[in-house]
């Protein structure tokens, strides 16, 4: 019951976010005036009295979907970060310490130095969902030659490695793209700035579509938390579940990436919290994490946005200044352990 309690807040908090995040910024508006201009735009109802034009157009062209992308790619990026943690029985994995983040910002990074634009708007999102793809492919590929099962120690090794590796090619790129080296350091820390519908459409439509597939595996997470030998010995091909997990969060966590630019901690941090406060039982664990992840990137991108206004500065900053000191008590605290 005391659990089913928490969903419904959690529900409830994650709607509050969104109407917040609309509300905050230069000029501030209020959830009727929120309401008010969406029923105008969708169902063509008058305006509240003394509410002006412009605001429908800041709210429904501008923040909503900016906020709505900032939920949709957190709730991603916990989401898949909860699983990973769980597929490798190691709370400090992450799709940013396997190599997915460094993956995609190869992939944006080309498109950027050499002007690609064969999908218009959506090169720089297809390339960097490609890259993260084929990150996740190589990891697996080179660990399951380590360890058929895909252990903890062979994944994340080599996670790391390639990360380390992919992310010395990002800086050669930056270095000798001359006047867009701006553009790729924005977008290496991150920014839902300037992102419309069509953006946050197939994000939302990804999102939901990978958080699905993962709760519908939420019995084999249960189980891979154990370790590969208790999971094997319930009837589970490690091997083929760890391969299908991490290729969903590999898409996940690419998407998120490729539309927002790389922002780290939120899939480590997050999933953690969540844990504490469900549970083990991944059919809430997957699900609460996205919803709080949602919150946390919406609450991230808001002070990112307000914090020095009329300028901005990047969420994957803020993100990083929280989560380095949660980072760190996480790691002290296992070491201890």
């Amino acid at each position: 019951m005391k659990r089913n309690l928490l969903v419904l807040l959690t529900a409830a908090a994650s709607v509050i976010c969104i109407i917040i995040g609309t509300g905050i910024g230069t000029v501030y508006i209020d959830p009727y005036e929120i309401i008010g201009a969406l029923a105008q735009r969708l169902y063509d109802k008058p305006l509240p009295e003394g509410m002006d034009e412009s605001a429908v157009t800041i709210i429904a062209d501008i923040r909503l979907p900016r906020v709505l992308l900032a939920f949709f790619a957190g709730a991603a990026l916990s989401a898949s970060g909860a699983a990973i943690q769980s597929v490798l029985n190691n709370p400090l994995a992450s799709p940013y310490t396997l190599g997915v983040s460094s993956g995609a910002s190869v992939g944006a990074g080309l498109v950027i130095v050499l002007g690609i634009n064969l999908l218009g708007t959506f090169s720089l999102a297809a390339a960097g969902l490609m890259g993260a793809v084929l990150s996740m492919g190589l990891v697996i590929a080179f660990s399951s030659r380590i360890d058929r099962n895909l252990g903890s120690v062979s994944v994340v090794l080599t996670g790391m490695v390639l990360s380390l590796f992919l992310s010395a090619g990002v800086n050669l790129m930056a270095y000798f793209s001359g006047d867009r080296y701006k553009h790729i350091m924005k977008w290496q820390t991150g920014t839902f700035s300037g992102r419309g519908w069509n953006y946050t459409l197939v994000m939302a439509a990804v999102c939901i579509t990978g958080v699905i597939l993962l709760m519908l595996h939420s019995r084999e997470l249960d189980l891979l938390t154990f370790g590969n030998e208790q999971a094997i010995s319930a009837g589970v091909d490690a091997g083929k579940v760890k391969t299908r997990l991490l290729l969903i969060s590999a898409v996940l966590t690419g998407t998120a990436v490729a539309f927002s630019g790389v922002i780290g901690f939120i899939d480590m941090i997050v999933p953690q919290a969540v844990r504490k406060v469900f549970g083990a039982e991944h059919r809430y664990i997957i699900p609460m994490s996205a919803a709080a992840g949602g919150c946390f990137m919406v609450i991230c991108d808001m002070i990112a946005r307000t914090i020095l206004a009329p300028n901005e500065i990047s969420v994957g900053i803020i993100t990083a200044v929280i989560g380095a000191p949660v980072f760190a008590y996480i790691f002290m605290k296992g070491y201890r352990k």
